[in-house]
């Protein structure tokens, strides 16, 4: 049928080409001429269709791409066309087919056949618009790249929920913006009165790279105007993926408190991650389990994944692999503290980039429990530095956190120290050492809104430890995302700190998941446990940042530390002086670092 309208279009062209150029007297003794002439036009133009996949299915019908290829086809089908006007033989009375007619004849060609595409694909769209039981109204939020392809997702989904009805955007220039029939209706301050005049419950904010803030005010506006708020992934979720109808979701508490826009160059990853044998302590975790999930998609030559427990090793391959067979040497069940262990699992494997992640985190347990900080923080950190540096591995990356800044506390000071060490080791080898330090991270496991969401299922009441304390968050998959870029950007004993937006008020966190409860649930304030700050800080009192190569990502120096320095834990040793062991170890290497 393609073939049939195009060849058709073209000889009928041609010949009100001919028409037009003689003043609709097209002379008797050429009107032969011209019907050959047409046909041999059309014979031309199906060749060369053909030659240029126009109808060998190469591009969906009246496509942007498929309608390039016909105007490519056209322009060189003109070409041939009045090459032969100009060898067919003179009349006495002129050429027997005008010069003119084949370039007046494109015009008409084009029109003909680029139309019966536009009225074909006219139609096959309103057969995909939206038409299931219980349809959905929806006010798209955002007229940018994200808007386009959600509505596009939209209107081509028969079985689909939500049919687009207006688009609002804050961008004066887009006032006048149609997609896919769907009008720019105003700015966000219209959102009430452009869904009451759609008669739209839903709201949904397609802006992918919207951050916390952003979403909060629109949050707060839906749930003004008794709308619902739906959103997309964020950028970093999205991986450069198309939308669908099914990455619509509910806002999330992630969503409105720990959402950033992470800009990543991937081919800085990429060139030290695909093609490289990568290792991940601690890949159970919430931390190392999204770490081994993303580095998996970067296809490095192999991934072992290292954990103490089993049954977390088992989720992360069911999650990565899609099977959990517990079946391949890369997943190793082994305690960083064991040295022997450790040594062999490098030399089995020879892991030429590491990200270490396995730490005991739990602040208030550790104030309790010194000694095992110790072990596993400090001692398991510098098991793993010394197992890297005698095999050669080329990147190694230490997790660290906020509280490693100015620390206060036993998992403070420990985390502070695994940071000097993985320093001192860049000028023992080759490598390049460094730790990556952030806040908190939304998801994890003991995470602050998994805590409240337990206590307001359970009618309250919810405690906050200080009407006044804040804190940083973020996302898991943002966090590890710029984890990864900073392994790639990051230099010999460094700590690069990650931006983590503004820190939020934790008494404010608790009263926003209270009201979206709906149930009057009361908050008991706890006071601050030993240990905690008030307010966390990113860097410390001496430490100033810099920005040199990404803007998200801030680079500090770190002091050395000296295994000789270490506090060694002793069997006996009271947590009080673990804790002073700790706590002298971090002073000690701050004071000596001033002093040169």
């Amino acid at each position: 049928m393609q073939v049939i309208a195009d060849l058709a279009a073209v000889a009928v062209a041609m010949i009100i080409a001919t028409a037009l150029r003689y003043e609709f007297d097209i002379p008797q003794r050429e009107f032969a001429t011209v019907l050959l002439f047409a046909g041999f036009s059309a014979l031309v133009f199906g060749v060369l269709g053909g030659s240029r996949g126009l109808y060998s299915g190469r591009w969906a019908f009246g496509s942007f791409e498929e309608v390039s290829a016909l105007v490519s086809t056209i322009v060189l089908a003109t070409s041939i066309l009045v090459l032969a006007a100009l060898v067919l033989p003179r009349g006495p009375h002129g050429r027997s087919i005008p010069l003119s007619v084949p370039l007046i004849a494109s015009t008409i060609m084009l029109a003909f056949s680029a139309g019966v595409r536009y009225v074909w694909r006219l139609f096959y769209d309103r057969r995909l618009r939206p038409r299931s039981e219980g349809l959905e109204r929806v006010v798209v939020i955002g007229a940018g790249e994200g808007g386009q392809q959600i509505i596009n997702a939209m209107v081509r989904n028969p079985s689909g929920r939500y049919l687009p009805v207006a688009l609002i955007d804050d961008d004066p220039t887009k006032r006048n913006l149609r997609i896919r029939n769907v009008p720019v209706t105003g700015t966000r301050s219209d959102l009430g009165s452009t869904a009451a005049r759609h008669d739209a419950h839903l709201a949904l904010l397609a802006i992918p790279t919207a951050d916390s803030a952003l979403i909060r005010v629109y949050a707060d506006l839906a749930r003004e105007h008794g709308l619902r708020l739906l959103v997309l992934p964020s950028a970093s979720e999205l991986y450069g993926a198309e939308l669908g109808t099914s990455d619509i979701r509910p806002v999330t508490h992630a969503d409105l408190l720990g959402r950033h826009e992470v800009d990543t160059d991937i081919e800085a990853i990429a060139s030290y991650v695909t093609g490289k044998r990568v290792l991940v302590t601690g890949a159970g975790g919430s931390i190392g389990s999204e770490l081994s999930r993303q580095l998996y998609r970067f296809a490095p030559a192999s991934l072992v994944l290292l954990d103490r427990d089993e049954s977390a090793l088992h989720s992360v391959q069911l999650s990565i692999e899609g099977r959990a067979l517990l079946d391949s040497r890369n997943l190793v069940v082994c305690d960083i503290r064991d040295a022997d262990r450790v040594t062999q699992i490098f030399e089995e494997h020879r892991p030429e980039v590491v990200f270490h992640a396995a730490a005991l985190k739990h602040l208030p347990l550790l104030e309790m429990h010194p000694a095992e900080a110790l072990k596993t923080n400090v001692w398991g950190t510098q098991v793993l530095v010394d197992a890297a540096l005698a095999t050669g591995v080329e990147r190694f990356v230490n997790i660290s956190t906020d509280k490693a800044a100015d620390p206060c506390s036993v998992l403070g000071y420990s985390k502070r120290l695994a940071e000097r060490l993985t320093a001192a080791a860049a000028s023992r080898g080759d490598g390049v050492y460094l730790s990556v330090r952030f806040g908190n991270v939304l998801g994890s496991r003991g995470s602050v809104l998994t805590a409240f969401a337990k206590q307001i299922e359970d009618g309250g009441p919810v405690t906050v430890t200080d009407p006044e304390v804040t804190r940083y968050f973020m996302t898991v998959e943002e966090a590890v995302q710029l984890v990864i870029q900073a392994g790639a950007v990051g230099r010999d004993a460094e700590a690069l700190v990650l931006d983590m937006g503004d820190p939020v008020k934790i008494d404010d966190v608790a009263k926003r998941l209270i009201a979206e409860s709906d149930r009057p649930i009361e908050i008991v304030y706890t006071g601050l446990r030993p240990g905690e700050k008030l307010h966390e800080v990113l860097f410390g009192a001496e430490e100033l940042g810099s920005s040199p190569i990404h803007h998200r990502i801030s680079h500090v120096a770190v002091p050395p530390l000296s295994t000789k320095q270490l506090p060694v834990p002793r069997a006996r040793a009271s947590d009080a002086e673990t804790l002073a062991m700790l706590r002298d170890a971090v002073d000690f290497v701050d004071i000596r670092s001033a002093a040169s």
